[in-house]
């Protein structure tokens, strides 16, 4: 396979990726988070006031902030700024009201505001694609680059959380590129080397809180690379005692040394920018009333304090933001999750969205790749000393990936916010690399010669032959995935693999941002305007207003009702996730109302509208 052949592939994998991606957003109303996230990110731009959303870093705000502001500029596109409504002046952290304030009732153009604001998503996509091909060429070959960027691309976790304003996606990226360029520090440490990889980790930084997993996986790996190397040395001669200190000196000093560039030459100066308006007794009420229940009081109170020094308010709101992150973990959220209802998490969530939302392709050759990679471990002695430490000096790489995967999954399962797969998305990227690297080997030509040429040619036939099997199998796979997510199009949130039975199915098992984002308004409306229908109740999850695209056709629905008060219509239709909260029975120790729709089992729905929207006529 030439270097051209391989490039012009993966520019055409990228290039499908963003089409159906862009296309397939144009029909998708504004999700949940996507309500608060785009017109904080506008704010920000604007008034350069942090007021809204503080809870996420800003990077991913400011890309669809900047988008739509600068679209105005050159469109013409008036945006009309509420600056005088509550839930800008005086409102804690508003971001609620005057999301859907902003977007749905100060005369702005919604969609045209989310197909702006969503553009640079596309562009962070992008980015992390080709990261994604260039790390997994470097490490494995072209191959292996090739497969891995197949997994990503053909993602439909990917694909439908990359279209929207959201950080997930942008936090896989940044975690990955980080990444990349401590590694290469690591192996290579040069100072531009480490100013990138501090760069790039400050960047990482404002995609979203959970990128802060880094410092104790950079910290863990030095510490193992440390040691790596004074073995390495002592081996060549070097006193151990003076190499082993020597390289303190010089990785853990470098650590420190990108951690510091990051924090002071880009996480402070961009929050700086984020509070310059932002009135400092605000910033400070804020602080205090969100955090009054924090648990770390000294931390809380080291916020506050912070917030009243001119110089360090920038430092505070990020220490703000993350404070909110941690307390909001630890509170969990109500849940649907097979067939039960509840606010404490599972430790099964994870592992059950992990392989129902991802296409079975690449579970299988996860299969494939763990037993390759267990048998090469075996092969090279690894568990003896005599190559223990060097096949880890050796796949450096692969252990941070490793490490990271371990890290974050495991801080993720213990974790009662159980509200989607997308919050495990950052680990994808380093499994596509893992998964490839291994498969990329296992179709390799091998065959070895020697003296005897009857010998030679059987091997050779023999090598073809397996090889060949090999290759049909994974072809095979690799179109089963492209058919298998090609033909969710356009709901490529709603996608589930067909071990539940596929997209049809998958609100049984999981909601939320799983399914039920409340992406399918518009088509909802469009249904409803085809099928010429007058009125319609409407209990809807996401991040629209009903009644801007059905108008005075759509009568509020709450979930609470009874058939008997849809006095006006017999129309009827239901969020999924509002629906399977209102058909699920309490977990252990949840003691909410369930079982409010009960009622609707009687009742088949007329049409399902992208997975997520059940319509019911009640008769």
């Amino acid at each position: 396979m030439t270097k051209k052949f391989t490039y012009a592939l993966a520019a055409l994998m990228l290039g499908f990726m963003l089409v159906i991606a862009f296309f397939s957003m144009l029909g998708d109303s504004a999700i949940m988070d996507e309500v608060a996230h785009l017109p904080a990110g506008y704010s920000y731009i604007e008034k350069a006031d942090m007021r809204l959303n503080p809870e996420h870093p800003p990077l991913v705000k400011d890309l669809a902030g900047l988008s739509i502001w600068l679209g105005s500029k050159i469109t013409g596109e008036e945006i009309i700024f509420p600056e005088t409504i509550k839930a800008w002046q005086t409102d804690i952290n508003g971001q609620w009201d005057f999301g859907f304030n902003f977007m749905y009732q100060s005369g702005n153009d919604a969609d045209w505001m989310l197909l702006f604001g969503r553009l640079p998503m596309l562009l962070i996509l992008l980015a992390m694609g080709i990261y994604i091909f260039k790390w997994a060429n470097e490490l494995f070959g072209r191959k292996a680059a090739l497969l891995a960027l197949f997994f990503y691309a053909f993602s439909p976790t990917f694909i439908a959380h990359g279209r929207f304003v959201t950080t997930d996606v942008a936090a896989a990226a940044g975690i990955f590129i980080a990444t990349y360029y401590f590694v290469k520090w690591l192996k290579a440490p040069s100072a531009i080397n480490l100013i990138a990889a501090g760069i790039v980790f400050g960047i990482a930084q404002l995609a979203k809180f959970s990128a802060f997993l880094l410092i104790p996986l950079f910290g863990a790996m030095i510490f193992l690379w440390i040691i790596l190397e004074t073995i390495k040395n002592s081996k060549s001669g070097q006193n151990w005692i003076v190499s082993f200190f020597r390289n303190i000196g010089k990785y853990l000093g470098g650590v420190i040394a990108i951690g510091a560039i990051g924090y002071i030459f880009v996480v402070w100066p961009v929050y700086a920018f984020h509070v310059a308006n932002y009135p400092m007794e605000l910033q400070q009420r804020d602080i205090k009333i969100i955090l009054s229940s924090f648990g770390m009081r000294w931390v809380a109170d080291l916020i506050y304090w912070m917030a009243g020094i001119p110089a360090l308010r920038g430092l505070a709101q990020y220490g703000f933001g993350l404070a909110m992150v941690i307390q909001r973990a630890a509170g969990g959220n109500t849940t649907y999750f097979l067939g039960e209802i509840s606010a404490a998490g599972s430790r099964l969530y994870f592992p059950f969205v992990y392989l129902t939302k991802e296409a079975l392709t690449l579970h299988i050759l996860s299969l494939i790749a763990l037993i390759l990679g267990m048998a090469s471990l075996i092969k090279q002695r690894f568990f003896t000393s005599i190559n223990f430490f060097k096949v880890l000096r050796d796949n450096i790489a692969q252990v941070a990936m490793i490490g990271f995967i371990a890290l974050y999954w495991g801080s993720s399962i213990r974790s009662p916010l159980n509200i989607g797969v997308r919050h495990i998305l950052p680990t994808f990227p380093f499994i596509f690399l893992l998964i490839s690297s291994q498969i990329g080997k296992w179709i390799k030509f091998n065959a070895s010669y020697g003296n005897d040429v009857l010998k030679n040619i059987k091997e050779t036939f023999s090598q073809i032959k397996w090889l060949g099997l090999k290759c049909f199998l994974i072809g095979f796979l690799i179109i089963w995935q492209i058919a298998s997510v090609i033909s969710v199009y356009p709901s490529f949130l709603s996608y589930y693999n067909e071990s539940v039975g596929g997209p049809a199915n998958g609100y049984k098992y999981v909601t939320d941002s799983n399914t039920d984002w409340g992406q399918d308004l518009k088509r909802l409306a469009s249904w409803v305007n085809e099928n010429n229908i007058k009125i319609i109740y409407v209990d809807y999850f996401g991040g629209a207003i009903p009644s801007y695209y059905l108008g005075d056709k759509v009568r509020f629905w709450w979930g609470y009702y009874t058939p008997q008060d849809m006095t006006e219509s017999e129309w009827l239709a239901v969020s999924a996730t509002f629906r399977q909260g209102g058909l699920g029975n309490p977990a252990p120790n949840y003691n909410d109302r369930t079982g409010y729709y009960k009622w609707l089992e009687k009742y088949q729905p007329v049409k399902i509208i992208g997975n997520s929207i059940f319509v019911y006529r009640i008769r």
